[in-house]
């Protein structure tokens, strides 16, 4: 359940027709780390630019665990929907937006720094996971818990050969 589908560097690193021909329409973000740096209130022009060209060819969306109050600051001036507070690894913001927007659960990609969160979330709802490596070590307190579960499931996960950090791949 928390091994991703997909492994990239960050999310420039990601081959998007790849996920394109797998029939996926629907990106889920998530955010701290994997689409800004904590501190970050604002998206970086280079994060917008990728946005915008993403919907070219998919819905985008934010799920975050974040605080409503930012994560909605950030969605508004991307123009893009975001839930907060998901508390992820549960499936409700998925079930919701999938809902909302009429996707079947193989037609999104979840896409998440945190292998105990995006990914588990993303698996337990039957959509395609991408893993993608923190922006920064730097990290909100409650997600140096989940670093910690991470880090040991990771070395389970390369004792048998089955991820490796840093060796990046698509399946």
């Amino acid at each position: 359940m928390f091994l991703p589908d997909m492994y990239q560097k960050n999310i420039y690193a990601i081959p998007y027709q790849k996920l394109k021909e797998k029939g996926i329409k629907c990106l889920v973000f998530d955010l701290d780390n994997t689409l800004r740096l904590i501190d970050e209130k604002v998206p970086t022009d280079k994060v917008q630019k990728l946005v915008h060209e993403l919907e070219k060819d998919f819905r985008v969306l934010i799920l975050s665990n974040s605080l409503k109050k930012g994560v909605m600051i950030y969605k508004d001036a991307l123009g893009i929907e975001a839930i907060g507070h998901a508390r992820k690894p549960s499936t409700k913001g998925l079930k919701v937006l999938a809902k909302r927007y009429g996707y079947q659960p193989s037609q999104i990609a979840m896409i998440g720094d945190q292998l105990v969160t995006d990914i588990l979330a993303g698996h337990r709802f039957g959509t395609y996971t991408v893993y993608v490596d923190a922006l920064s070590k730097k990290d909100l307190k409650i997600t140096y818990l989940n670093r910690f579960i991470e880090r040991r499931i990771i070395n389970a996960y390369q004792r048998k050969g089955k991820f490796k950090r840093g060796v990046y791949y698509e399946s």
